[in-house]
């Protein structure tokens, strides 16, 4: 393919560069990388995980690299702010794929790092080194070691044992541009053992212009440890956003996932969660709302391997026009992992004659004493409920309006974030009613 041979060249010629611009540790997985994208390439229709979520269209496109870090002329304190009632957040920025330096004081418990990937993998790359590509470094997607490859910078957040963070960390994630423009994004959150967290990452385009977002995110939660992890995607509809998910969980540890996309051109998630010790519990959720030509596609993978952990998914699409929507569901029970509870919910409602859902749920089983279980349904809204409610006196397009917003409570109603939770409920009856020009309370100028 043409375009992999671009990005090749491209990596040859400017290795240097990235490399002068970076740490030690970053740096130190590249070439590896590097070697494994020219042996896998881009991910293709022809492989079965990418069936029905073509990325050649996007992939086409002649993107600009930031290579040099050229600052980019924004101050995102100036023209962005969040001001959900009661949603108190210890607030950071990142500006395409770089950290936004803040100058303000944070106030965060001492001995933990939240901020530049780069900076702190610089001063504190001894800590990071045993994470950093961990999780990630076996990915047969080729979309992983691309952005091992070019990634620069990132975001950052390690939270020392039994350390608590009071106030949730939200991490704003602006893309903007004079140009078309691909971003390699890199997270990195590591929750040692007894400690606890609530993360929100919102995305937000504040320009037109096409942006293609790789973000490659390793998410550690230790023993004992509880992490809330909250992704709110609203970007422009000629964004592609590419996104892998690796999540390891140690012994009695709790982490909740939910992620909501209201907005976007294609969306590709890949969430892969490994137990790793017993007794963990996993909840992770999502909704997407999809109208037009958008296509979102979420795929998960459930690793069971390890005795007595839980895990629950639960995943609902909204799709009217020509949306078109992909859930894959895998969980895997390993030999030895008995007392395992897993449970996978997906539903989905296709609005119009022309939206599309592709389902594939799968259960592979190698112990017995388990409690597993997986179901699917998609279907149009209900006419013997649409009939009820106008014989009640409520306009037509009212009561479809009430039937998809009952529709998507549960996954709503996982939230543990109240605020949070009662901002969402608003920024999906927007969505319905094609009143949602950008997020409730952002100030950003073109959000959209």
């Amino acid at each position: 393919m043409q375009v992999e041979k671009d990005y090749i060249d491209l990596y040859k010629q400017h290795a240097g560069t990235i490399g002068n611009s970076c740490s030690d540790l970053l740096n130190s997985k590249r070439d590896a990388a590097f070697d494994q994208f020219q042996t896998v390439g881009f991910p293709k229709v022809s492989q079965e995980e990418y069936r029905y979520c073509d990325l050649q269209e996007v992939l086409s496109i002649d993107y600009g690299l930031n290579i040099n870090r050229v600052n980019i002329p924004i101050n995102p304190h100036d023209v962005f702010s969040c001001d959900v009632p009661n949603l108190s957040t210890k607030l950071f920025f990142v500006v395409n794929d770089q950290f936004y330096k803040n100058n303000k004081s944070i106030g965060l418990p001492e001995g933990v790092l939240c901020g530049s990937l780069n900076e702190f993998t610089r001063s504190h790359g001894s800590l990071l080194e045993p994470y950093y590509t961990r999780l990630s470094d076996k990915s047969s997607d080729g979309m992983v070691p691309f952005n091992t490859t070019f990634a620069q910078d990132g975001f950052v957040l390690y939270i020392p044992a039994g350390v608590v963070i009071e106030k949730s960390i939200q991490l704003i994630q602006v893309l903007q541009g004079a140009v078309d423009t691909m971003v390699n994004r890199r997270l990195l959150i590591i929750l040692e053992d007894n400690a606890k967290a609530q993360f929100l990452v919102c995305d937000h385009s504040l320009s037109s212009k096409k942006f293609l977002s790789n973000q490659v995110t390793e998410i550690f939660v230790g023993k004992n440890a509880s992490l809330e992890y909250y992704e709110l995607e609203m970007d422009d509809i000629n964004t592609a956003r590419i996104s892998n998910t690796f999540v390891s969980q140690e012994s009695s540890s709790n982490f909740l996932m939910n992620g909501i996309t209201l907005q976007n051109g294609l969306t590709r998630n890949n969430i892969n969660l490994r137990f790793d010790g017993e007794g963990a519990e996993a909840f992770i959720s999502g909704m997407a709302l999809g109208n037009g030509k958008e296509v979102i596609d979420n795929h998960l993978f459930v690793d069971h391997a390890v005795p007595r952990c839980s895990s629950q998914q639960l995943f609902k699409y909204i799709l009217d026009d020509s949306a078109r929507g992909v859930f894959g569901g895998r969980v895997l029970v390993r030999k030895g992992a008995q007392k395992t509870a897993a449970y996978q919910s997906n539903k989905n409602l296709c609005s119009s004659r022309e939206a599309r859902m592709f389902v594939k749920p799968q259960l592979e089983i190698y112990a017995d004493d388990v409690k597993c279980s997986h179901g699917t349904a998609t279907g149009q809204i209900d006419e013997k409920a649409l009939f009820y409610m106008r014989t009640r006196g409520i306009a037509e397009p009212e009561a479809r309006l009430l039937l998809k917003f009952a529709f998507s409570a549960d996954v709503l109603d996982h939230i543990r974030l109240e605020p949070l939770k009662d901002r969402m409920r608003m920024l999906v009856e927007k969505r319905f009613r094609g009143e949602l020009a950008k997020c409730a309370g952002c100030s950003a100028a073109n959000c959209s």
